[in-house]
Parts: structure tokens; sequence; C-alpha cells
């Protein structure tokens, strides 16, 4: 059976708001889920990723709704995504404030995970959801899209500003109310794709948000970074390593003092704990770099010198050399498939 995790109280609260606005008794859902009501009063408090599951399933069966999730994303607000909320409503720019959903969304929950690809002119956010009910699954899919749309909408200051294409794996609704989805999102939406994603286009991501405040987003940053380490206490530290490594390189870093600053162990104790595991931080820095620059050359439009120079490479050659040795081919060579395709 897979392990569903945990979710936020906020992400409980945004689906409790959506029932109670067309008079749904909530305290007969919470108590068949074996939740307790007096939960919602917690600001930072977790449930069970199957208890959450199996409310929104009840949910889902009360109202016989077939869009539930996409109306339920109409509630979305600050403080559905926990610190993430707040960390993104401080950043300069829309760009910014979706480069952090991937790092901190767990924070919100283990409901999925984001992806990021990218192309000359758009960006595709592609969610992967971790939710396996066939009822609850594309209702949690639309929610999070839904939400996103909407959110970012919030932050821009700006009703009008829309995807330039939603895919969604779920089948149609229906023709009738697949206008629901043209309505709400303003673009094209394909049923039955085979990824679930929403297309951006590069200059909506540059589009300055209404309350920037850098300083701020350090501050909440920082906070949100030990509350997910507390969260991840039950994975392994190669995991937690190579999660980390990834959230230094976006910025350039490959210092392992700030990888262990960010477990909140010293630099020495995470040398002899990974050495206890039998490998060494080197080691798991060259496979991420490694993934990484896979991805970059394969998903992105940067030059060659602009990926070394992202992910901690005083030199292009030095790149050119460690990426041949892995891979076998330079990365010119790699990402020339894609070029002649």
């Amino acid at each position: 059976m897979t392990n569903l995790g945990t979710a936020s109280v906020a992400a409980l609260r945004q689906y409790v708001r959506a029932a109670e606005s067309i008079g749904a008794d909530t305290s007969e859902l919470f108590t068949k889920a074996g939740l307790d009501p007096a939960i919602l009063d917690s600001d930072e408090g977790r449930i069970n990723g199957d208890q959450f599951q199996q409310f929104i399933l009840l949910l889902c069966e009360l109202t016989n709704n077939p869009i539930l999730g996409l109306e339920t994303g109409d509630f979305v607000q600050p403080g559905s995504y926990s610190v993430l909320g707040y960390i993104t409503m401080s950043c300069v720019t829309l760009g910014e404030a979706v480069a952090r959903i991937a790092p901190f969304e767990k924070l919100v929950g283990d409901m999925g995970t984001t992806a990021l690809a990218m192309d000359k002119d758009s960006i595709k956010l592609i969610w992967n959801c971790n939710y396996n009910d066939p009822v609850v699954r594309p209702q949690v899919i639309d929610n999070v899209f839904a939400s996103w749309i909407n959110y970012a909408r919030w932050l821009a200051d700006d009703e009008t500003a829309s995807p330039t294409h939603v895919r969604l794996m779920r089948q149609s609704p229906g023709s009738e109310l697949e206008q629901a989805y043209l309505n709400r999102w303003n673009c094209p939406v394909q049923f039955g794709a085979d990824v679930d994603s929403i297309s951006l286009k590069k200059e909506l991501l540059e589009t300055r948000l209404r309350q920037p405040d850098p300083m701020l987003r350090k501050t909440l940053e920082a906070h949100a970074l030990t509350q997910l380490a507390s969260l991840d206490t039950d994975t392994d530290l190669t995991s937690q390593v190579k999660q980390s490594i990834q959230q230094q390189l976006m910025h350039g870093i490959t210092r392992q003092d700030m990888v262990a600053d960010d477990l909140g162990i010293t630099s020495r104790t995470l040398q002899r704990k990974l050495s206890q595991e039998g490998v060494s931080y080197q080691k798991l820095l060259d496979e991420v770099r490694q993934k990484m620059a896979e991805d970059y050359l394969l998903n992105s439009d940067l030059s060659i010198p602009d990926i070394a120079l992202r992910l901690g490479y005083s030199e292009t050659t030095s790149f050119h050399r460690k990426f041949k040795t892995v891979a076998g081919k330079t990365p010119g060579e790699f990402r020339a498939p894609k070029a002649s395709g």
C-alpha cells in the first residue's frame, strides 16, 4: 500500500470551506474519516494522508459533483499553502514564486510533487499526484491546478492572467461541464492527456507581485527549511542530503557546510554519517549535478556555459569533462538529438 504521508491542516481547511459554502455538514465527514474537527484550530498541524484522502472521497460522495476539485480551487487563500503561501507573497515576480513550489511543497502536504520543464517561450509545471483512489485523484489534481491559477492571479493582481494550456490525465466530465474549466482558466484544456501539466508564457512569469519583500522571504525560507527538516526525520540521510544539494544548486552553491546547516548538523557530523552509509558528499553532489545537468540540457534552452554556472562549476571545461566521464557524451552531444528533432 502506498504511504500517503501527511497533509497540512491548511490544505484540509480549503475543502472544509468549500463544503460549508454549499451547506454540507462536515461533522459526519470528520467522524467517518477518523479526524477530530478541533484540528482546524491548529496553524501548523498535520493530518494523516490516508485520512485526508478518505475525507475528500466522502466529500465527493456527499456532493456527487464531477468537478468538485475545480470548484474547491475557488476557496484558495495564502494560508492554504502554509508558510509556502507567505514565501510566495514576498517574492518579487511570479516566476520567483513559481520556483519556490517544488522545494517547499511538502510543507503543504505529500499529495504530489512538481517538476518544471522549460523551452524557448514557455515553462511547464508538471504535477505528479500521489493519491491513488480513482475517485479522489482527478479531483485533487483539479483542485491543485485551479488553486494555483487563482492564487497566481491574486499574487499578480491580474484576474485576466491565464495559462497558455492545461493538460489533464482525467477523462472529460462531459462537454457541458468542460465549459466550467474554460470559464475559469480561459485557455485550452486537454482531457485524457499523458501528463497533468500547466503551461505558462515566460513573459507572464516576469509579472511583478503586489508586495515583494526579499528580506522577509529569506526569513520565511529559513523557517520553512527548519519545518522541512522536522518533516524529513523519517527519510534516510542520503535522500535528505540530495534534496538539500538540489536546493543549493538552484543558486549555484555546492558547499557541504551549507547542506549540513540545512540538516541541523555540523559538517563533520554529516561527513561521518555519510561515511557510515558508505557514500561521500562528493558522490552525492556528482549524482545530483548530473541529473540536473541532463534535465537542463533536455528541457531548457539555457546555454551550456549558463548550465555549468548554475551547477556551481567555476569553468565550463570542468563541466564538459565531468559530464562526458559519466554520460559518455559531451553536453552538446547529449543535447543534439533534441536540436535535430
